[in-house]
């Protein structure tokens, strides 16, 4: 009997954990997914249990191993592994035991120690030696406040018995019973420890955030040698060979390996990453700079964009609006229009994130005559994620001066046929959707698999994933200028409103 060769990849998300059993030739032998426990203790605070989050992703990891196992017979070669990037854990080096509870990424509770950096002159060295802006987004000053918080730690900290990371090197560190510390480039460039052109952790920066080197992880390349997952936690045996966060994990599963590649999640929100090969570009257009891998899985980096409405806008339309009964009946809506005839919604709901990054911009819906009927509104919402998109491309071509080659797409809204052709047509470059949409599990299989031979190079890890659509362009300059002349003024009226709402000039209350 043939085996095949298979990676386990483990996706460990916001709310839930994925595994995936992912052939050699590229087919999901075996799937399985469990949330978890989210903890709000305060108001703008987040906060997961480590411990669940390994247990979840134990019972995920065998889940999908049973599943493939009665399929047929394979021989897992190597685990991946990506993660949310940055959520930090403490722990004790001799127990294992966290310390404290995870602080996810989208916890605020460090506003006042980035508004104290900034109020000190730090934000531009900070930006320069990371590519980061100081936002409590990023994982140093979730560590700043662990230490500041509770003298005890930092006194356990500075004798070198605990230990710290992302999620990643939580689980490296747990599935290989405490004998690896270690985390990945991709990871650690979202910590504001790492010093992206040097490609370590930088003294300054730990002095800078009160951080004592002795908790930081080893780094290892993403396509590497992270110790063996012990057989008698996953169900299996296997090195562990690759690691990266899970945009960078989407865009090398999306192939983007070199300059002018880029990828777009659509999702809630939206992750846009241009690859910009071994150039570190420092953005003067609202962008982090981050690591990003080659086609070896070594480091290169990109630039990325935070959308933060993009699905999540036709999901009001839907919930709160009740203008259609499920997202998937948008396609349909959006082509029995000819046009958008003049209609226009700006998702700023939350305010606008890059390349804006306007708090006090607030949602409109522009453009309304007494013909706009439903199908307006949700096509207005699925442009938007077009435009979003596009302005985050074009702010990368502005700070990188690569022009964008192609736009490879993946989450929830790139099944939408008509919102990838408007895509297509709004950017003016090929738009490459996936056979397989779970690209950010691919890539950490993809990262593992280079690693251990499963695949002989990253064309064959390609290959394997089977044939892409391809979208294409088909509008001419002038429509196109006239629908992204229409998004500005409309992008405008947003920010122009927030800032009238700021000054007390939106009317009575």
């Amino acid at each position: 009997m043939t085996t095949t060769p298979a990676i386990l990849a483990l996706d460990q998300g916001t709310t839930g954990s994925t595994a995936l059993v992912i052939s050699g030739d590229g087919r999901i032998l075996g799937r399985f997914y469990s949330e978890f426990t989210q903890h709000f203790p305060r108001a703008g605070w987040v906060e997961h249990d480590a411990e669940e989050i390994l247990d979840v992703t134990i019972r995920v990891a065998r889940g999908a191993l049973e599943e493939a196992r009665n399929r047929e017979s394979f021989r897992v070669e190597g685990v991946g592994i990506t993660n949310q990037r940055e959520t930090v854990v403490l722990w004790d080096r001799e127990t294992g035991r966290p310390v404290h509870r995870a602080i996810v990424w989208q916890d605020r509770r460090t506003a006042s120690i980035c508004r104290e950096l900034r109020k000190a002159g730090k934000e531009e060295e900070v930006k320069e030696r990371t590519g980061l802006l100081l936002d409590p987004y990023f994982s140093g000053t979730k560590l700043t406040w662990l230490l500041r918080e509770h003298p005890e730690l930092r006194r356990r900290a500075e004798a070198g018995e605990l230990a710290c990371g992302t999620i990643d090197t939580w689980l490296i560190h747990a599935l290989t019973r405490r004998r690896v510390h270690a985390t990945d480039p991709t990871n650690a460039s979202r910590t504001l420890l790492y010093d992206l052109r040097a490609g370590r952790w930088e003294d300054e920066l730990l002095a800078l955030f009160e951080v004592p080197r002795s908790l930081l992880p080893e780094i290892r390349p993403s396509s590497g040698d992270f110790g063996v997952a012990e057989g008698e936690l996953l169900g299996v045996e296997a090195p562990i060979g690759g690691v990266a966060g899970d945009q960078q994990a989407a865009l090398f599963g999306q192939g983007c390996w070199r300059a002018g590649l880029a990828k777009n999640t659509y999702g809630t929100g939206a992750f846009v990453l241009l690859h910009t090969g071994r150039d570190a570009v420092t953005s003067e257009h609202g962008l982090v700079t981050t690591v990003a891998c080659d086609e070896e899985g070594g480091m290169a980096f990109a630039l990325e964009a935070s959308i933060f409405i993009a699905g999540a806008a036709v999901q009001w339309l839907r919930d709160e609006l009740g203008l259609l009964s499920a997202a998937v009946d948008s396609e349909s809506m959006a082509r029995s229009l000819e046009g958008n005839d003049g209609v226009y919604l700006v998702p700023a709901f939350a305010g606008l994130g890059a390349p804006h990054w306007d708090p006090d911009a607030r949602g409109a819906l522009l453009g309304l005559t007494r013909g706009t009927g439903r199908a307006h509104l949700v096509r207005a919402a699925l442009e938007a994620m077009a435009y979003q998109t596009q302005d985050a491309l074009d702010a990368m071509e502005a700070d990188s001066g690569v022009r964008t080659r192609e736009l490879r797409v993946d989450g929830g809204a790139a099944e939408n046929d008509w919102l990838m052709s408007f895509q297509a047509s709004l950017s003016d470059v090929p738009v490459r959707r996936p056979a397989l949409v779970e690209t950010t599990a691919l890539g950490a299989a993809g990262l593992a698999g280079l690693h251990v031979g499963v695949w002989k190079g990253a064309e064959d890890f390609l290959a394997a994933q089977g044939q892409p659509q391809i979208f294409r362009a088909s509008m001419g300059n002038k429509e196109r200028e006239e629908l992204r002349s229409g998004w500005k003024r409309a992008l405008e009226a947003s920010r122009a409103f927030g800032r009238g709402a700021e000054d007390g000039a939106a009317g009575p209350s």
